[in-house]
């Protein structure tokens, strides 16, 4: 494969999109120096094939994000996932005998009447002290 540009990007993806899958895994070889895994198949290579490129242009993943995918990799469990929740979802929490109730927005949240950027923002409306948005409406573990 020879060094791609920007321009030169979308005609090498439809040139390799018209290849079979034995000349791909023969651009495979020529690109990554070994076999291509055997039971791949066409439409992953391409997929790889399209990353590779695009990280010849752009540059591949930030130097924390491998350090995290080899964590994972390497069978690290203690990473947790951040919650994520859609628009419109309704959060309860009762505090101190009252029951206090957050809608979920594309790009924050409302708290009576009122838009906050976060739930600990709004955590600490509540308790008056800093919290933990996630931890206080419930959605992640209180760590000890």
């Amino acid at each position: 494969m020879l060094p791609i540009t920007e321009a030169s990007l979308v005609g090498e993806l439809a040139r390799l999109k018209y290849l079979s899958r034995l000349e791909l895994m023969d651009e495979w070889k020529r690109a990554w120096g070994s076999e291509a895994p055997f039971n791949i198949s066409q439409n992953l290579l391409l997929l790889a094939f399209a990353y590779r490129l695009q990280e010849q242009i752009y540059g591949g993943l930030k130097p924390h994000i491998k350090a995290k995918l080899r964590q994972i990799a390497g069978g690290h469990t203690n990473i947790k996932p951040v919650p994520q929740i859609k628009s419109g979802t309704r959060l309860l929490r009762e505090w101190r005998g009252s029951t206090h109730e957050v809608l979920v927005l594309s790009d924050g949240v409302q708290y009576r009447g009122e838009k906050y950027r976060s739930l600990s923002e709004v955590a600490k409306v509540i308790t008056g002290s800093k919290w933990s948005g996630p931890v206080f409406f419930g959605l992640r573990p209180r760590q000890s």
